[in-house]
């Protein structure tokens, strides 16, 4: 079963390693990772889709990251409303005749063309990664020459109250 969970971290170097090293060992599968500063300086969100197979495991996986020194809250929001989203850029093979169609087709999107050059078209989507799926699914047919994604980052919805675990000495 698919989980996202989110940490918030300090922005320390090997942070990241021995976190995802945790993943390993668990023969967890990470889909996509996203991490970056948050409103705290020296601090880090850090956004973990994976793939495990029972709540045992990610019970446990929860107990392992909470022993980190430099984790300061682990939340797994899988279960919660969200605002889920990832970016995307699509590089495609495009000609000055097929240039038309490919904009139609990425209007409903409210994608963007970043870049035009004489063969190809840089397409940049943002949403759910279900839409830059479906996006990506409609422009194979103009011949996709590259992708790159930045991965599922997120956010619980408004006020609603969080399961969060945070460790007694920390400060956030």
């Amino acid at each position: 079963m698919k989980r996202i969970i989110t940490l918030t971290v300090h922005n320390r170097a090997g942070v990241l390693n021995r976190i995802t090293g945790l993943f390993t060992k668990r023969h967890y599968n990470i889909e996509s990772i996203a991490v970056g500063h948050t409103e705290t300086e020296g601090i880090s969100r850090m956004t973990f889709v994976i793939h495990v197979e029972d709540e045992r495991g990610i019970e446990q996986i929860s107990k392992q990251l909470n022993k980190q020194i430099d984790v300061l809250k682990v939340m797994d929001i899988t279960n919660q409303a969200i605002v889920a989203r990832e970016l995307a850029l699509i590089k495609v093979g495009a000609t000055t005749a097929s240039r038309n169609e490919v904009y139609s087709l990425i209007e409903p999107f409210r994608a963007s063309i970043i870049d035009v050059s004489r063969d190809s078209l840089i397409v940049q989507v943002t949403g759910e990664s279900e839409k830059v799926e479906a996006l990506i699914d409609l422009l194979r047919p103009f011949g996709i020459k590259e992708i790159a994604r930045t991965g599922t980052t997120a956010f619980t919805r408004g006020n609603q109250k969080q399961v969060t675990t945070i460790k007694p000495y920390s400060i956030v």
